[in-house]
């Protein structure tokens, strides 16, 4: 990465150096004579959403300054994002403690309480129905002989049910401004408390969706067998505490999380199909990964539903 668009940031006391692990972007870690910087490489023509960069930019300098435990936003344009580096320690994907998960819900009530102005969707660019193209996806990944081929044969009747349920799943609302993705890959912890990551998915979102997403993704391991439904109530619990209104029960709690990774899984199957290793975005052995991750874990999480459900009774 050319850093003489970071000039602002100090004297470099060193080459930058790549942190590894990032989903949908490269980060790197920069120090100068002025501190240390997280500088995120983004690639808007590689995104599944637009990045609405000076929305989210405002979004988070109001959030920052409101007290919500993040790093300080210093500067963003469509291709970079600048934070203040934290220190503090990955949180697993595993049930976090019940006290971390009610302070996640108080965070929660205090973004949506923010009055922060965002420019509406262009006409244009609203999202329509969810795509249905799994069996022309399938064909591709046959005839290109991609590993999992076989796999997303056998489930292209699954996803196209997954897209029926999304599009017909009623969101009572309220629509509220928040980060959209509240999940252990975009969490610290220091000293036992969060710090909450990444941003950049930041926009309008059915409340119930943003509650139940945020709620499943601490309160559960890697796959759903051990979910512990007092840590997802903890995450309601300091939602309420912190002045928010909780939705009525209902699968729209569930939709954000069920559709979110359905984008994801075709988003990165799409990455394979073209079968070049990108210059921006994950490497194309983690676009496998993630495409494996969502044939064998959607399907699971589709049919416990109900099950989840439940966890709102």
């Amino acid at each position: 990465m050319n850093l003489s668009h970071l000039s602002h940031l100090g004297v470099p006391l060193g080459p930058m150096i790549r942190v590894h692990g990032g989903f949908a972007n490269r980060t790197y870690r920069l120090d100068t004579d002025q501190g240390s910087f997280a500088v995120k490489e983004l690639s808007p023509a590689d995104r599944r959403r637009p990045y609405r960069v000076e929305d989210v930019f405002a979004f988070e300098r109001a959030a920052f300054a409101a007290g919500v435990p993040m790093p300080e936003p210093v500067a963003a344009d469509p291709h970079t994002l600048v934070h203040r580096w934290v220190e503090g320690e990955k949180v697993p994907e595993e049930p976090v403690p019940e006290a971390y998960a009610f302070e996640v819900g108080q965070i929660l009530a205090r973004l949506h309480a923010l009055d922060v102005p965002w420019t509406p969707e262009p006409a244009e660019s609203a999202e329509g129905p969810t795509p249905r193209d799994w069996p022309a996806l399938a064909a591709r990944a046959q005839a290109s002989g991609q590993p999992w081929a076989g796999e997303l044969a056998s489930r292209v009747g699954t996803f196209l049910a997954i897209a029926d349920f999304l599009d017909a799943c009623e969101r009572p609302g309220p629509v509220v401004l928040t980060h959209r993705d509240v999940q252990p890959w975009n969490l610290l912890a220091r000293a036992g408390r969060p710090v909450l990551l990444d941003w950049e998915l930041s926009g309008p979102l059915d409340l119930s969706g943003e509650l139940g997403s945020t709620a499943l993704g601490i309160a559960k391991g890697p796959g759903l067998d051990d979910i512990r439904p007092a840590v997802f109530r903890r995450v309601l619990d300091g939602y309420a505490a912190g002045g928010g209104a909780l939705p009525p029960p209902g699968p729209s709690w569930f939709a954000y999380t069920v559709g979110g990774w359905l984008g994801h899984t075709r988003w990165n199957v799409l990455r394979c199909l073209a079968g070049a290793e990108a210059g921006t975005g994950p490497e194309l052995a983690l676009s496998h990964a993630s495409v494996r991750g969502g044939l064998n874990g959607l399907p699971d999480l589709f049919d416990r539903l109900p099950q989840l459900e439940a966890l709102l009774a």
